[in-house]
C-alpha cells in the first residue's frame, strides 16, 4: 500500500499548467524574497513549491492488459487490436465472426455496434448489415443486446469499456484496481478480465456545478466540482468518496493547491486533482478590491471610546504569500494589521481633534494653523507606510487607506448627539428661513413677469386693433373706389347701348318711307304712350302758338317781379 501512495505521489497530481510566482508590481524598497529565480536552478524557500508536485502523466503510457488509446483510425481498429491481443493471450476474442447479409435479420446501420452475449462474454458486430437468426445461422448461447452508437460518449457491456470525449469534456474512469484516471479530449476502449472500468462522470470544464465567492467582497472567483465514487466497505455498506475535484479558474484569478507543507499557484484555466495527498487551498482573485469595514471599539488620548468606519483598496500580488502566513482572504491579513495600526494613532488623539476633524485621510489634510496640525499629518503618513509595509508582507498592495467616519460611544456620545442635534436644527432652521425667502422672492419675481408678460400682451393686442381698424377703413375705401367705378362704368355702357340703340331705331324710321307704315307707327307710339301713364291723363302739345303765349308770359311776369325789387332796394 505505501509503495502505491509514493507511485501516485510521483505522478498525476494535477492536471493543465502551472507557473512560478514572480515579484512584479511592488516597489523597491518591499520586503520580497529575491531567492528564486526562473532563470537559474536556486530552488525557492521551503514551505513555497513552484513546480514540484503540479505534474500530469498521460495515463495511457501506464501499460494496462487489454487497453488501447482511441487514435486517429477510430473506435473499430482500437477494438481490432484488443481482438488479437485476447487471442494472442489464448482467450477468448472480443469480435464476431459473423457475416452481414442483406435480405434477413437483425440490422446493424452504419456508424454502430452490435452487441452478442455469448456465454457471458461480449461479441461485437462491426460490419454493418443484416444478421440472420436461428436456425438461419448458429445462435446456440448467444443472446442479442442491441446496438450502440461509435459516436456514443461511455459504452460499457459485459467488461468491455469505450470511452470518448469532446473538447470540452472529462471523463473520470475507475480502473480494476481502483484507480483514479482522466480523460480529456480523446479516448480509449479497454476489457477487463479482473474487474471493470468504472465511467465515475462525464465534466463539461467549462461549466462546473459549485460556484465560489469571495465571503468578503462577493467577487466571482471560479468553479469546482467534486467526483465521487461509490464503495462497498467490510460492513457491507456503500459510502461515497471524493476521488477527483475539477477547478474553472476565470481570467485573472487563481487557485493555491497544499500538500503538506508545500504550496503551488495555479493559473487560471481548467484543472483537475486526482491525488489525494494534494488538497485545495483556496482561490484568490488577482484584481483591485475595495472595501469598507468598521472597526472595533479604539480609545483616544483622553479615554473616550471611538469607533471607525475605514475604506481600504487592495490588490492581491502574491497569493503564495498569504497562504504561507495562514490567511485565507486577503481581508483577513488586512483587518487585523488595521485595526493595531489605527489603534496606535487615534490613542495619540483627543477627543477634541476627532470632533474637529470627522474624517483622517489624505484628501483631508490641516492648513498648518492648527499647533497639532503637522503631528496629525505625521500620524497619517505614517499609517499609511506602515500599513503598506505589513502588506506587502502578505504579497498585497494596499492602494488606498481612509477612515471615513467615526461614532463616539458612551457619555460623550450623548453629548455630541445633542450638540449635532442642536447644530442640525439650527441648520434647518437656517435652510427653511433661507427657503422661505428665496421662495417669497422667486413669488415677487413670477408676479413681476406676469404683469410684464400682460402689458405685452395688451400692448400687442392694441396694436393688432389699430392695423385691424387701419386695414378695414383702407378695404373699405378701396371697396367704395371699385364699386364707384364699376357703377361709373355701366352707367356709361348702359347709356352707350341706349343711344346705340335710339340712333338704330332713327335709323330705321328714317328708312320709312311709305305713308301709311308712318302713320301705324304713330299710332303704335300714341297707344303705348296711352298705356305708360293711362287713359285719362291729358296730353298738352309742347310747340305751337299755345306754347309760344304761355313763354312770353311767363317771361312779362319774371320782368315784373325783377321792376318791383329794383324799387323796393
Amino acid at each position: 500500500m505505501t509503495s502505491r501512495i509514493e507511485d501516485e505521489d510521483a505522478d498525476t497530481v494535477v492536471g493543465g499548467p502551472s507557473y512560478p510566482v514572480k515579484h512584479r508590481g511592488l516597489k523597491k524598497s518591499d520586503p520580497i524574497d529575491e531567492s528564486f529565480d526562473s532563470s537559474n536552478s536556486t530552488p525557492p524557500r521551503k514551505g513555497v513549491s513552484l513546480h514540484e508536485f503540479s505534474k500530469t502523466a498521460d495515463y495511457a503510457l501506464e501499460e494496462r492488459p487489454f487497453f488501447v488509446p482511441v487514435g486517429k483510425d477510430g473506435i473499430i481498429a482500437a477494438l481490432e487490436k484488443i481482438d488479437r491481443q485476447l487471442r494472442n493471450s489464448g482467450r477468448t476474442g472480443l469480435l464476431s465472426n459473423k457475416v452481414p447479409v442483406s435480405w434477413t435479420g437483425r440490422e446493424v446501420a452504419p456508424g454502430f455496434l452490435g452487441l452478442i452475449k455469448h456465454g457471458g462474454l461480449p461479441k461485437i458486430l462491426t460490419k454493418p448489415g443484416r444478421y440472420p437468426g436461428s436456425p438461419l445461422r448458429n445462435w446456440w448461447a448467444r443472446e442479442w443486446c442491441g446496438t450502440k452508437g461509435l459516436s456514443d460518449t461511455a459504452i460499457q457491456f459485459q467488461g468491455l469499456t469505450v470511452v470518448q470525449v469532446s473538447q470540452n469534456q472529462a471523463a473520470v474512469i475507475s480502473d480494476p484496481q481502483n484507480r483514479i484516471f482522466v480523460v480529456k479530449n480523446s479516448g480509449f476502449a479497454a476489457y477487463a478480465i479482473d474487474g471493470t472500468y468504472d465511467v465515475l462522470a462525464i465534466v463539461d470544464q467549462t461549466h462546473l456545478s459549485n460556484t465560489v465567492k469571495d465571503p468578503v467582497t462577493g467577487a466571482t472567483l471560479g468553479s469546482i466540482a467534486e467526483i465521487k465514487m461509490r464503495s462497498r466497505i467490510a460492513s457491507g455498506k456503500e459510502q461515497e468518496y471524493v476521488v477527483a475535484l475539477f477547478l474553472n479558474i476565470p481570467a485573472n484569478n487563481c487557485a493555491i493547491l497544499q500538500r503538506g507543507d508545500d504550496l503551488e499557484l495555479l493559473p487560471a484555466g481548467q484543472h483537475y486533482i486526482t491525488n489525494p495527498n494534494v488538497a485545495l487551498r483556496g482561490l484568490f482573485t488577482l484584481g483591485e478590491n475595495q472595501l469598507e469595514m468598521p472597526t472595533k471599539d479604539i480609545f483616544t488620548r483622553d479615554q473616550v471610546p471611538v469607533g471607525l468606519r475605514i475604506y481600504l483598496k487592495w490588490q492581491l500580488m502574491e497569493p503564495l504569500k498569504l497562504t504561507t502566513h495562514g490567511y485565507n482572504t486577503p481581508y483577513d491579513a488586512l483587518r487585523d494589521k488595521t485595526q493595531s495600526i489605527l489603534t496606535q494613532i487615534v490613542a495619540h488623539l483627543d477627543c477634541g481633534s476627532m470632533v474637529k476633524q470627522r474624517s483622517l485621510g489624505p484628501d483631508n489634510l490641516e492648513d498648518g494653523t492648527d499647533p497639532s496640525s503637522a503631528f496629525l499629518d505625521a500620524l497619517r503618513t505614517r499609517a499609511m507606510d506602515e500599513m503598506h509595509e505589513a502588506a506587502l508582507e502578505y504579497g498585497i498592495v494596499l492602494k488606498d487607506l481612509a477612515v471615513i467616519d467615526r461614532q463616539f460611544k458612551g457619555e460623550i456620545a450623548s453629548t455630541m448627539d445633542k450638540l449635532t442635534t442642536r447644530a442640525l436644527q439650527a441648520q434647518v432652521e437656517a435652510a427653511n428661513v433661507d427657503r422661505e425667502n428665496s421662495n417669497k422672492v422667486k413669488q415677487e419675481e413670477g408676479a413681476l413677469a406676469v404683469a410684464r408678460i400682460k402689458a405685452q400682451s395688451r400692448n400687442t393686442q392694441a396694436d393688432s386693433e389699430a392695423y385691424s381698424v387701419i386695414a378695414a377703413a383702407k378695404a373699405q375705401a378701396e371697396r367704395t373706389k371699385i364699386e364707384a367705378l364699376a357703377e361709373a362704368e355701366a352707367i356709361r355702357l348702359t347709356a352707350e347701348a341706349d343711344a346705340q340703340a335710339i340712333s338704330i331705331r332713327a335709323a330705321a324710321d328714317a328708312k320709312v318711307t311709305d305713308d301709311f307704315a308712318r302713320g301705324m307707327e304713330m299710332r303704335r307710339v300714341e297707344v303705348t304712350r296711352v298705356q305708360a301713364f293711362g287713359d285719362k291723363t291729358i296730353f298738352v302739345p309742347t310747340d305751337g302758338t299755345g306754347v309760344q303765349m304761355g313763354n312770353a308770359m311767363a317771361v312779362g311776369m319774371a320782368a315784373g317781379i325783377g321792376s318791383g325789387l329794383q324799387g323796393g332796394a
